[in-house]
């Protein structure tokens, strides 16, 4: 059993000060600062996120895509080729001369409409309430998604959990109308939080909007079940909006194998699809494994929607026109939880390989990931200097494995907090 002295904010290691590892990351990941350009007055450098430094050191040891010799187990993308059992995808784009024009900001209504279609059939069969294209905005990508929802909220106290995607980090800071309020989680609940915690973390600090991504990026943590109906629930009676980034809501494991094809959504649980304040954002990135065709979605009420456009108007000026009119017929219910069945098939055998083999050479799991294609590893029990995330990043880059540093996930908007005492710098997150 792990003490008590693992689960404690973990300092700086000692030689950390003179580490080249941490002393490259200082320099090209500004912490705790602004950093202004010495050229271009009046800009200021902008941080890349964790998983785009991760990439770039490793493209400097020689890594590109294609490498046969690389085992890049840190990017979060899935398989793009064919997987076993799965049916041919209709992934081919024809470009009618007239998909040359600007596509509207919110997206075209065919393929708006078949996103609202494929939630009324996974979801909301026996509900009177349906989705229709008026509640659906597509997107350049979920990034894009993020960020648009991010440039429609307004003055209030925004909620989110850490540890948390990268890409937030940014996204919670760039808009100054709203101020991003951290909620730490505690790795002795395997990352969770409780209904009656999350109604207490908003009830004390007057939040006004929630985010988390459901299944959880890093750590695989999975809200669902009764659970998730009360999350819809307490953000509807308390008037706080609920946020849920779910691009990996086909990577489920929390039933048998028998059950493949089950999918995850706050849809289902909404009440009335254009009162309950749920915003659910998702894409073709992950569950569709078509991260290159940078299409994505929100699923809100029609009000939200339409400032959703709005931004859209000004922030990407909306996603590719040809392939929205090539995405629809990948969004076909049955083709897409057919799709989904050989997906949860062909990933539960190797998520299971790699916790076997992670288990097996001394990482420590907080708890068994039930959701995405990720393992968040605890290195804490590695000889030195594998004891430490950034540390192990750099040694495995020698042997050609990439993976991701756990202290790019503990986002901090703004550069409020000093990192120095994160309970993340004994973690990896593999992929």
């Amino acid at each position: 059993e792990r003490s008590s002295e693992h689960h404690r904010p973990h300092p700086y290691h000692r030689s950390e000060v003179h580490d080249e590892a941490h002393r490259r990351l200082r320099e090209e990941v500004p912490a705790l600062k602004e950093k202004k350009m010495k050229v271009a007055h009046g800009f200021h450098k902008v941080p890349q996120t964790g998983v785009i430094y991760v990439m770039t050191r490793a493209s400097e040891e020689g890594f590109h895509y294609g490498s046969e010799d690389w085992s890049n187990l840190g990017q979060g993308a899935p398989e793009v080729g064919p997987i076993p059992d799965a049916l041919d995808r209709p992934i081919s784009a024809f470009f009618d001369p007239n998909a040359n024009e600007y596509a509207p900001v919110a997206g075209i209504v065919e393929l708006r409409q078949a996103v609202a279609d494929l939630y009324n059939a996974r979801y909301r069969k026996d509900k009177a309430s349906k989705y229709t294209w008026k509640n659906v905005c597509i997107t350049p990508g979920g990034r894009a998604s993020l960020t648009r929802v991010a440039a429609a909220i307004g003055n209030v106290y925004v909620g989110f959990f850490l540890p948390e995607y990268t890409a937030y980090e940014e996204m919670l800071a760039i808009f100054k109308k709203f101020v991003a309020i951290p909620h730490a989680l505690d790795a002795k609940t395997g990352y969770g939080i409780s209904p009656e915690e999350l109604r207490r973390e908003i009830r004390s600090r007057g939040l006004g909007v929630v985010v988390t991504s459901n299944p959880s990026n890093p750590t695989g943590k999975l809200i669902e079940g009764e659970d998730l109906k009360q999350w819809v629930s307490i953000g509807a009676e308390m008037k706080c909006s609920m946020v849920f980034d779910e691009f990996y809501s086909a990577y489920i494991w929390s039933h048998g194998a028998e059950n493949n094809g089950r999918t995850v959504s706050a849809a289902e649980y909404v009440e009335d699809v254009n009162k309950d304040p749920v915003i659910i954002v998702d894409g073709l990135t992950k569950s569709w494994r078509l991260p290159g065709w940078r299409i994505s979605w929100v699923v809100a009420p029609e009000e939200v929607i339409k400032a959703i456009s709005s931004s859209g108007s000004f922030l990407d000026g909306g996603a590719n026109n040809p392939l929205q009119h090539s995405a629809v017929a990948l969004l076909n219910p049955e083709f897409a939880n057919n799709d989904v069945k050989a997906l949860q098939a062909h990933f539960r055998q190797k998520r299971q390989y790699m916790i076997d083999t992670l288990l097996r050479m001394g990482f420590k799991l907080d708890a068994m990931p039930m959701g995405t294609f990720y393992i968040w590893a605890d290195v804490s029990g590695l000889p030195s200097p594998l004891d430490n995330g950034i540390s192990f990043f750099e040694a495995a880059l020698k042997e050609k494995v990439i993976c991701v540093p756990g202290i790019f996930f503990d986002i901090n908007p703004g550069k409020r907090r000093e990192l120095e005492s994160s309970p993340y710098h004994n973690y990896i997150r593999f992929s």
